[in-house]
């Protein structure tokens, strides 16, 4: 990313905790506004900013993947049950079941990246088309499960849902947790502060490991990386899996770290969001984390707002429906996707299916 995208984001997000401290400073002291809106805006980044990670592993080797919506929608149903399961049928402690349960969301969605592998490396399926149908999959039988195992006529919980786990609990970093303003950044929950220790060791794995260098060469000229000894196709198979895997702990957020609880297509269109994050960032994971930041920034906006909606001057009565600010995100996503802060360069090779058989 250049000067120009940072400070867009920078811009974006002192604008709108400015709008936020502004409103609600009669109530509520300044500082304890701004830390707020900091602290909310790392949490709610956090599927995106996995989400954009899973993008960024897919798309560096070669392929492209839409499909990250689904990853995440399937890992979130999964980890929620499972969670779910041995903490009210196998009656094991709360704890156990939520760090179970996020084991088998990354697990499930490293296994809907094996699907995508399968479907765009092995059958040189369009990789749009493979990834749309990973969505429809996912949407369909996250539906058709939820339905029969607690709602559904004879369902398989006799149409009540057992009591939820709860959900993963705050860890404070000693010390950074105590800096003014920012130390909100270091009191989160722990996939939340995973998601940023994951951006800084895929920068790394990218632009400083032998795999890393393997990954790009791969996205970006194919048939030179196997002529130099790479094997192609299990470079692409392996950075799909594990950009799942990621896509899985970025589902399983919504349903063991946000709230307790699964609804069908609970993601929302974060997958989607999560690939304009990516290519806003350049397919760079610090990139990609920066422009999350922007559409949680603008989601906490939304959520602080409302706790000062009594305060909004008359003549800004139209923030006051929610339905108005909660279009906030996407028309970020609209502008942004149109390019308006300078163009972006994906690999070469992305969305090139490659087959060894062939010379040219």
């Amino acid at each position: 990313m250049d000067y120009r995208r940072y400070g867009f984001i920078a811009a974006i997000v002192i604008t709108l905790i400015a709008i936020v401290t502004n409103i609600g400073a009669a109530q509520v002291p300044p500082t304890a506004i701004v830390s707020s809106m900091i602290g909310t805006t790392i949490a709610v980044a956090t599927p995106l900013t996995l989400g954009a990670l899973c993008g960024v592993f897919c798309e560096r080797a070669g392929v492209v993947n839409i499909g990250i919506e689904g990853m995440m929608l399937t890992a979130a149903f999964t980890g929620w049950f499972g969670a779910l399961y041995i903490t009210s049928v196998l009656h094991a402690s709360p704890m156990l079941g939520l760090l179970v349960g996020v084991l088998i969301a990354i697990a499930s969605g490293a296994l809907v990246g094996l699907l995508h592998a399968a479907l765009t490396v092995s059958f040189a399926v369009d990789q749009i088309i493979a990834g749309t149908v990973v969505n429809l999959l996912a949407a369909g039988l996250t539906g058709f499960l939820n339905r029969q195992l607690f709602f559904g006529q004879g369902s398989a919980f006799g149409g009540q849902i057992p009591r939820a786990a709860g959900v993963l609990p705050r860890v404070r970093v000693p010390l950074l947790a105590d800096i003014p303003l920012v130390g909100s950044v270091f009191d989160q929950q722990p996939i939340a502060l995973s998601a940023l220790v994951l951006v800084a060791l895929a920068h790394f794995v990218l632009f400083y490991t032998r795999w890393g260098l393997r990954t790009r060469s791969v996205g970006e000229h194919p048939r030179a990386a196997a002529a130099a000894g790479i094997d192609v196709l299990r470079v692409r198979y392996v950075n799909i899996v594990i950009g799942g895997a990621i896509a899985g702990l970025g589902g399983a957020y919504f349903t063991l770290e946000s709230v307790p609880s699964f609804e069908p297509l609970m993601t929302n269109g974060r997958g989607f969001i999560a690939l304009a994050a990516m290519i806003f960032g350049n397919w760079k994971p610090v990139g990609a984390l920066s422009a999350a930041l922007v559409f949680g920034a603008a989601q906490a906006f939304q959520i602080n707002l409302q706790l000062f909606r009594e305060s909004i001057p008359p003549k800004f009565n139209f923030l006051q429906q929610s339905s108005v600010v909660g279009m906030i995100p996407y028309l970020l996503t609209l502008l942004i996707l149109t390019g308006i802060i300078g163009k972006t360069t994906p690999p070469a090779a992305d969305g090139v299916a490659y087959d060894p058989e062939r010379r040219t």
